[in-house]
């Protein structure tokens, strides 16, 4: 495994073989939770894991957490690859499609949707004050305020223990993600809404939804997919909001099944 240098202080490791693929982690967490699915997968693909800033190793990068100037850098300085977003990082991975739909031909969304916040026409989102109190309750008990939305994250999976201790584990491997990141990570959940971008989408689309996912609820990822030219949703029976953890061998052949030929 090496490691990808670049100007802004981003870490990204690169691991496998093959046509590229980028992974982009969701709240809280890092490169490294894709872990089981990165074994799948390095002996078709050589995988970009990024870890994004303020989060794992990049906690001293010099970018925002913030869509757009996040988006231009990587697209600087990764390869020319389709992108998988989990949660929070399919905001990054649907802009990065939509805007530069040449270096980045194909698009995953793994229980991520364009918008996470319920209203204004859609249905199946969550309620914004889910992430409000999430955001104060970081000023008031920071590690307890973790633990209660990977608890969340994990909730309604087939596996829900196994889950929980995977993604504990993997919290703070990297070290701890900064707080004010963390809110900012927050806001974004809260506010972004990238359904605009669909209709005009140039690049093939999957949709990949975990049936228990208490976060993202698949017929939110069903609705986004129905408003993308070429999209396809498929959902993962057993799964919560992890799928990659509990699912990684169903996850990944739908991965490679999706991604154009190399």
């Amino acid at each position: 495994m090496n490691t990808l240098d670049n100007p802004y202080g981003l870490h990204i490791e690169v691991d496998g073989s093959g046509a590229p693929l980028v992974l982009l982690h969701g709240w809280a967490m890092h490169g490294g939770v894709f872990a089981p699915l990165v074994e799948q997968l390095r002996g078709q693909r050589t995988v970009y894991r990024v870890d994004l800033p303020g989060h794992g190793v990049s906690r001293d990068a010099t970018l925002p957490l913030a869509i757009a100037p996040v988006v231009e850098a990587l697209v600087e300085v990764l390869p020319a690859a389709p992108w998988v977003g989990w949660s929070l990082g399919g905001l990054f991975a649907l802009q990065a499609a939509s805007v530069h739909p040449t270096r980045v031909p194909a698009l995953a969304m793994l229980c991520a949707s364009p918008r996470f916040v319920r209203g204004d026409g859609w249905a199946h989102g969550m309620s914004a004050e889910i992430f409000r109190d999430f955001a104060s309750g970081l000023r008031s008990d920071y590690r307890g305020t973790l633990d209660r939305f990977i608890a969340l994250e994990a909730f309604g999976s087939e596996d829900p223990k196994g889950e929980l201790r995977a993604l504990r584990a993997e919290v703070f491997a990297r070290g701890e993600p900064a707080a004010h990141v963390l809110a900012d990570g927050l806001g974004l959940l809260e506010t972004s809404d990238l359904r605009g971008h669909l209709p005009g989408l140039a690049v093939p689309s999957l949709w990949l939804s975990g049936r228990r996912d208490r976060l993202v609820d698949p017929r939110a990822m069903q609705a986004a997919a129905a408003l993308a030219p070429g999209a396809v949703a498929h959902t993962v029976a057993h799964a919560g909001h992890a799928p990659f953890l509990t699912h990684a061998q169903a996850v990944a052949a739908r991965l490679l099944e999706f991604l154009p030929t190399p």
